[in-house]
């Protein structure tokens, strides 16, 4: 058995019904994916997951796996002791010296799930006060704001940690079909692309890149940004599409004002045939309703249009600071706000249409002749694979 214990907490998985086996197969599956090449064992009990890591495996590289991992609302490295009062004391003795800071206040926390256990959730909490006090004799109880807490779990066996983590909660990745990500450069797409995998999808990304209008630190940018965010779903491809012979004819042949449009609509036409070729049947985009010109609802129908794919945008109903919020939160904002723009800004009019007619939108894109620049950029492009843990595998 390793040597390591986390207790993990399940959410959302806990109310499923029939299905639930399915999902914590899932959920064990994905843990042990992002623990390798440590051996790992995961047992469960009601509610709980139980992570036997092997002792080599860095606590930092764990806690990074565990919260980033769909389904997961919480997580302690936990330290086990059967379950008779005295080894429970003795296990808090073990623990305690160095967890609890010198001054300010405590609380035992204690969870009676076997109520067969002689003792009360009260006797438990008396026992182990007794600990702390002896080992901390500054230290004060406070029940609603205590500036440490020993929690003790009776079950199976009992189960003792001193700090506990917060996780992202929702469903694992891979119990919600496969969607394909339109990643920018920017805040919006990789916060879209992380709350899909919350919901349990799994998926992939693209990124349409006009070199030289785009820079090379542009495209690095966003393999960056695809490296963060391939932990939340259990590892990722990038596909690099190169778009500027498309852009450019947009650009020389089609009304400027339109011209955002056009290039939207044969973005998701290229990110339609790439999401088909690889199994996904949604596109994913960071779009907020009005936050740009071409993000209005009748821009968006027509995008909507151009693919017969399910076009899903978690964004649509969140302002800006609600966004940044969230980037900040799963570590996207300083690589998302560093200065080397995509290609839709680069090209972007100055007067752009927010209120298209679809009909004649469509027709005006059909006059483009878009087909041949589509099927050379889906043939050119290059992609880049990413593992549970973000980091770029290379062939070979």
């Amino acid at each position: 058995m390793a040597d390591k214990l986390y207790l993990v907490k399940e959410g959302e998985i806990s109310l499923k019904g029939g299905n639930r086996n399915l999902f914590e197969k899932r959920l064990r599956h994905n843990i042990k994916d992002k623990l390798r090449p440590y051996h790992s064992e995961i047992n469960k009990q009601k509610g709980r997951l139980y992570a036997y890591i092997d002792e080599a495996a860095p606590d930092a590289m764990i806690e990074k796996a565990l919260s980033t991992t769909s389904g997961i609302t919480g997580f302690a490295k936990a330290h086990r002791a059967e379950k008779d009062m005295d080894a429970i004391v003795r296990c808090a003795a073990s623990i305690l010296p160095g967890a609890f800071s010198e001054k300010g206040s405590f609380k035992i926390a204690v969870k009676r799930e076997d109520k067969a256990f002689p003792f009360s959730s009260r006797d438990i909490a008396v026992k182990l006060a007794e600990v702390v006090h002896g080992i901390y004799p500054e230290l004060t109880v406070d029940l609603d704001n205590p500036g440490n807490t020993l929690t003790c779990e009776v079950r199976g066996e009992a189960y003792l940690y001193t700090s506990e983590s917060k996780a992202i909660g929702g469903l694992p990745v891979g119990t919600a079909g496969k969607g394909m990500v339109l990643l920018s450069g920017g805040i919006d797409s990789p916060v879209a692309a992380q709350m899909m995998a919350k919901r349990g999808m799994k998926a992939d990304a693209i990124y349409f890149h006009a070199y030289p209008y785009t820079s090379d630190e542009a495209l690095e940018k966003v393999k960056k940004l695809a490296s963060l965010i391939a932990p939340y779903m259990q590892g990722m491809r990038l596909f690099v599409v190169p778009f500027t012979d498309g852009q450019i004819h947009i650009r020389d042949n089609g009304y400027e004002e339109e011209a955002t449009l056009m290039f939207r609509a044969a973005m998701m036409q290229t990110a339609e045939r790439i999401a088909k070729e690889h199994g996904a049947i949604a596109i994913i985009t960071g779009e907020a309703l009005s936050q740009v010109a071409s993000q209005t609802l009748d821009a968006m129908s027509f995008t909507d249009s151009m693919t017969d794919l399910l076009v899903l945008r978690p964004l649509v109903g969140m302002d800006k600071e609600d966004i940044i919020a969230r980037a900040r939160e799963i570590g996207t904002y300083e690589t998302s706000i560093l200065p080397y723009e995509d290609c839709c800004v680069v090209f972007s009019p100055k007067h752009p249409v927010t209120r298209p007619v679809k009909e004649v939108s469509r027709r005006h894109f059909g006059e483009l002749g878009m087909e041949p620049f589509i099927e050379n950029a889906v043939r050119d492009t290059v992609v880049y694979t990413f593992d549970a843990a973000g980091k770029e595998v290379i062939d070979g």
